[in-house]
């Protein structure tokens, strides 16, 4: 069960922009976090060609690090605009220190753009960091968020409840150097056992370790040119071929 009070993050605002002190990491990009979520995560699992052609009625992704939710109302929003009027996408967010109401709503006043996709989020955000799943944007959108260490909370998700294995990862939150605890082993293992021969990744990181590891894992691993300051991302797919390491 989750925890029903959750220890909220801790942040400062830097030139306007939300900064987590336990991390000493930035939420997202300052170059611009929006083209950053479309080019890592959108492009980065191939979601602008795999939605049109999606010949389902549903589409999970998983992702570790809700953060101020933008990478959810990008996909959110791609989702809408591509896929079946009568295709449902569950997005499925890990979070270990969820922002205030307050720090989420300012923090999402930077995008005026999806002030649409953002109110409705915002409005239920507290049924959501209590545990309970929403339904929005005309019951298209199934989001829940698991609070607690990512690892741990994959570890609970039943493949058969969700509508059969994750389709798509994004694998946010802060950097490997900063956030040590998330990225690793178990990680990767929790991602293949959740895994079909279809599912995708993508990442702002090309830490020898996170690529070692999913490696590891089973997933076929591509170096992208990153994004912004970033030199180089990472991308790839589930083999399958899991090493008993």
């Amino acid at each position: 069960m989750q925890n029903l009070t959750p220890a909220l993050a801790e942040i400062e605002w830097h030139d306007g922009q939300p900064y987590a002190s336990a991390f000493q990491d930035v939420y997202f990009s300052s170059d611009n976090g929006m083209l950053e979520t479309e080019y890592v995560f959108l492009q980065g699992n191939d979601l602008y060609h795999r939605w049109p052609q999606l010949d389902t009625d549903s589409f999970t992704i998983a992702e570790t690090g809700f953060g101020t939710g933008l990478n959810f109302l990008c996909a959110s929003k791609l989702w809408l605009s591509t896929a079946s009027e009568n295709a449902v996408l569950h997005f499925i967010s890990t979070e270990k220190y969820p922002l205030s109401m307050q720090d989420i709503t300012t923090a999402l006043r930077l995008w005026p753009e999806l002030h649409t996709l953002s109110e409705p989020l915002i409005t239920q955000y507290e049924q959501l960091i209590n545990g309970i799943e929403i339904m929005l944007y005309d019951h298209r959108v199934r989001l829940s968020l698991l609070i607690g260490d990512a690892t741990e909370c994959l570890s609970n998700i039943n493949p058969n409840k969700v509508g059969n294995e994750i389709n798509a990862w994004f694998l946010d939150g802060f950097s490997p150097a900063k956030n040590p605890e998330m990225w690793q082993s178990g990680l990767f293992k929790q991602m293949a056992r959740l895994s079909n021969h279809a599912t995708t990744f993508a990442t702002f990181t090309s830490a020898g370790d996170v690529r070692r590891g999913l490696s590891v894992a089973g997933f076929e691993i591509s170096k992208q040119p990153g994004f912004g300051k970033k030199r180089e991302m990472l991308t790839g797919r589930f083999a399958g071929n899991q090493s008993a390491a």
